[in-house]
Formats: C-alpha cells, structure tokens, sequence
C-alpha cells in the first residue's frame, strides 16, 4: 500500500520533516516515491513552518494512497491557511 507520511530530517533538538509519498512496507527512512512538501516545527520568524504541494497529495490519495495521521491535520492546517491567505 502507497502511503503519505513524514520522514524526519535535521539535526539533534532540530527536526526538520519531509512530508512523502513511500510503500508502506519501506523503512521509515527508505527510498520514496516522491516528495511533496515539508514541515518545519521548529520554524523561526522568516522561515516557513509548512509547504505542501496539495496537487500532487490529491493525486495520490486519488490513486489509493492513505496519509498519516499528522499528515492529515498539517493538510487540513494548510488548506485553512491557504483560504484565508487568499481571502
């Protein structure tokens, strides 16, 4: 099974997320099949905290991909950031 999840990137007490499209039987660090954004929690002023590329999440979930539950509430998140920026 395709799933959407996160894969942690960064430094020690600096997690940095990559939000992918991997099999679900893949090592939570193993190759992926693409990359669609990313998550920043520790994200300071200038610095993005969340971008996400919902075209391609949309696509995936489409083919039968299943998200995570963090990816779920960071998508539900940046679709409510992404009305309100554009209102």
């Amino acid at each position: 099974m395709v799933t959407i999840r996160l894969t942690r990137r960064g430094a020690k007490n600096s997690p940095f997320y990559h939000v992918v499209v991997t099999d679900s039987r893949k090592r939570q660090g193993g190759l992926s099949l693409e990359n669609v954004g990313f998550f920043n929690p520790v994200a300071r002023k200038a610095e993005p905290r969340l971008k996400l590329n919902l075209a391609r999440i949309e696509y995936w979930i489409g083919k039968g991909a299943k998200q995570s539950d963090r990816v779920k509430t960071l998508v539900s998140d940046y679709r409510k950031q992404a009305t309100q920026a554009a209102a």
